[in-house]
């Protein structure tokens, strides 16, 4: 059988050499005889625990390049609106737990390491189910894939959520100190 098709194909190539107007036929029978034939194993059998350690083995030789991820630079400010951006994109979809969870309080910038204080247990745990969805946003837009979060429960911490107007300013002047003279300067209402 193996010496009919080898027949076949010497056949084809000298059909081809001698037309030489389908080079393209040639590469494709080059391409078929340098495959090798699998030949099917049982999964069960000791057959195909020798095919996979020669597999194995065969990886080895293998050197793999490693790509060289970006790990541009960023301020805490960009860090931060990234941050929220993605907090509206989880309330744009439903996800109203998390979105909260992400407006507690504000990360803090440690090098490339991003610093996240949670109120307690609970919610340290809902924060790390989502947690690679969140590294891989921010490291993405922020174009630095050196990006950790480490998260910390300090039952301490006061949620940072401004229900009246008034705690809201307090918020905004806490953020920037300016927005006291902007409103003496304009004469607005709290």
């Amino acid at each position: 059988m193996e010496s009919e098709t080898q027949n076949s194909q010497s056949e084809t190539l000298q059909k081809v050499e001698t037309q030489n107007s389908e080079p393209e036929i040639l590469k494709e029978l080059e391409i078929q005889n340098s495959i090798p034939e699998t030949v099917s194993v049982s999964a069960l059998s000791l057959a195909s625990i020798r095919a996979k350690k020669e597999l194995l083995e065969s990886q080895k030789g293998i050197v793999r390049v490693e790509e060289q991820l970006p790990t541009n630079d960023f301020t805490e400010t960009e860090m931060l609106t990234f941050w929220f951006k993605y907090a509206q994109r989880l309330n744009d979809k439903g996800h109203m737990i998390m979105e909260s969870l992400l407006r507690i309080s504000d990360p803090k910038l440690d090098g490339f390491k991003i610093v996240y204080e949670l109120p307690n247990e609970g919610s340290k745990i809902d924060f790390e189910k989502e947690k690679p969805e969140l590294l891989g946003y921010l490291r993405g837009h922020l174009h630095n894939h050196d990006i950790a979060i480490d998260v910390i429960v300090n039952e301490k911490v006061k949620s940072k959520i401004a229900f009246t107007s008034q705690d809201k300013y307090n918020r905004l002047k806490e953020i920037n100190p300016n927005i006291e003279e902007l409103r003496k300067i304009f004469d607005l209402e709290i």
